[in-house]
C-alpha cells in the first residue's frame, strides 16, 4: 500500500513538473507562486517536522534550527562565492576582447537545489511507508498531505533547475527523479528506518536551503522584470495553498 500511493505521488509530481514547462511568458507568476510554495513548505511542514523529530538542544538553542541557520548560510557562501567568481571572469573577460568560455558555475547552484528536492521526495515516501506501519488511518492522512504537495515540489524542481540556467532536458531529467524520489523511499520502509534525529537535521537543513532560495533568488526574479501585484498575490496565494494542504491533512 505505501509504494502503491507513493505512485500517485509520483504522478502528482510530474503534473507539476509539465505545468511549470508550459505557462510560457507567465513566467513572473510561476516564481511567484513557486517562492511562496517554498516558504510555506518551511514554516507549515519542514521546521515543525524538523524540530519534532530532533528535540535536542545545543547551548540553548534547538538542533533542528541551527541546521536551519546552518543550510541558509551554506548556500548564501555558494552563492557569494559564485559571485565573486564571476566577476574575476568578467574582469578577465574584458582584457580579452570580451570573450570568456569558462562555464558558468551559478548552473551548479541549480542542480544542487534540485537534488535537495529529490532527496526531499525521499523522505516524503520514505514518511508515508512509516506512518503505514503505525496504522493506516494515519498512514492515509500523511499521503493525502505527501500527494497534495508533491504537485508542488515537481513545480519547484523544474522551475528552479530552468531558473539557474540549466537546459530543458536537463530539468526533465531532474523532474523525472524527483517523481521517482517518493516511491523509492516508501520501498525503503520495507527495510529499515531513519532514526529521528538524522531526519530531523536534515529536515532543517534543507529547511534553510529552500528558505534562502525562495527569499534571495525567486523572489528578486519574480519582481524584477514584472514589479506587478499580480506576482504578490502569487506568492501569497503559494503560502495559503501550503498551509491549507497541511491544515486538512493534520486535521
Amino acid at each position: 500500500m505505501p509504494v502503491l500511493i507513493a505512485a500517485c505521488a509520483f504522478a502528482m509530481t510530474l503534473v507539476g513538473g509539465v505545468v511549470a514547462q508550459h505557462i510560457g511568458d507567465r513566467r513572473h507568476l510561476v516564481l511567484g507562486l513557486a517562492a511562496g510554495l517554498m516558504l510555506g513548505v518551511v514554516g507549515f511542514d519542514l521546521l515543525p517536522e524538523a524540530l519534532e523529530n530532533e528535540p535536542r538542544h545545543v547551548f540553548g538553542v534547538p538542533a533542528a534550527l541551527l541546521t536551519f541557520v546552518l543550510g541558509f548560510l551554506a548556500l548564501h557562501v555558494v552563492e557569494r562565492s559564485v559571485a565573486i567568481h564571476r566577476a574575476h571572469e568578467g574582469e578577465y573577460a574584458s582584457h580579452t576582447h570580451g570573450h570568456s568560455h569558462a562555464h558558468d558555475p551559478v548552473k551548479g547552484v541549480g542542480l544542487a537545489a534540485a537534488a535537495a528536492l529529490v532527496g526531499h521526495s525521499v523522505m516524503d515516501g520514505f514518511a508515508i511507508g512509516a506512518a503505514f506501519q503505525a496504522g493506516d488511518t494515519v498512514g492515509v492522512v500523511v499521503a493525502i498531505a505527501v500527494v497534495a504537495h508533491d504537485f508542488a515540489d515537481g513545480f519547484n524542481t523544474y522551475t528552479i533547475t530552468r531558473l539557474y540556467g540549466n537546459g530543458r532536458r536537463r530539468a526533465q531529467i531532474l523532474l523525472g527523479a524527483d517523481a521517482l524520489a517518493p516511491v523509492v523511499g516508501a520501498a525503503v520502509t520495507l527495510a529499515f528506518t531513519i532514526p529521528s534525529g538524522a531526519l530531523g537535521a536534515y529536515l532543517g537543513f534543507f529547511a534553510g536551503f529552500l528558505l534562502y532560495l525562495a527569499t534571495s533568488d525567486i523572489l528578486p526574479e519574480a519582481h524584477s522584470p514584472h514589479p506587478s501585484k499580480t506576482t504578490l498575490m502569487c506568492t501569497v496565494a503559494g503560502v495559503a495553498l501550503m498551509w491549507l494542504v497541511i491544515g486538512l491533512a493534520d486535521s
